[in-house]
């Protein structure tokens, strides 16, 4: 199974993009991953929230392709301890699924053609975080995930 992590927008914040590329380094160690980032619109201030988020929805259906599972990191969605987090993905895997598609919308979260698509939401935590912080808090779950899988003593209990 593939992973792929879409994103709006770039992370701005050199010690983010930092730590977001360690993960994203040693996530292909376990299984393919791909990082997809879409480019934030541009004149968004003629946009109002709901047109911009129509906007953004419409760039990240585009990335999903026939067969793929997408699941929304989303304030509403299922909250798991990472071991859990660890057997949904492992689940996934063991049901023949090809790619799981991660998307971490923009500030004003995901339309509702996008929430339609999805086969799922996840939170990270009831708090809310800057969605340039949700990344790299994903991807260490997500490497933190694939270790638990393996055995490998990175997770301690």
């Amino acid at each position: 199974m593939k992973i792929k992590l879409v994103v709006i927008g770039k992370t701005d914040e050199r010690y983010l993009s930092d730590g977001i590329e360690n993960y994203h380094k040693r996530i292909p160690h376990y299984l393919p991953f791909e990082y997809q980032v879409i480019p934030d619109l541009k004149n968004t201030r003629k946009l109002s929230e709901e047109q911009q988020k129509e906007k953004e929805g419409e760039l990240i259906l585009g990335q999903i392709k026939a067969g793929d599972e997408l699941i929304l990191l989303d304030e509403q969605g299922q909250t798991f301890r990472s071991t859990e987090f660890a057997r949904f993905l492992e689940k996934k895997m063991l049901g023949g699924l090809k790619t799981l598609v991660f998307v971490i919308g923009g500030p004003y979260g995901f339309s509702e053609a996008v929430y339609q698509k999805a086969a799922g939401k996840v939170s990270l935590s009831k708090m809310t975080f800057s969605h340039q912080l949700v990344r790299l808090v994903f991807s260490e779950q997500l490497y933190r995930a694939l270790t638990i899988l393996k055995g490998e003593p990175y997770h301690h209990e």
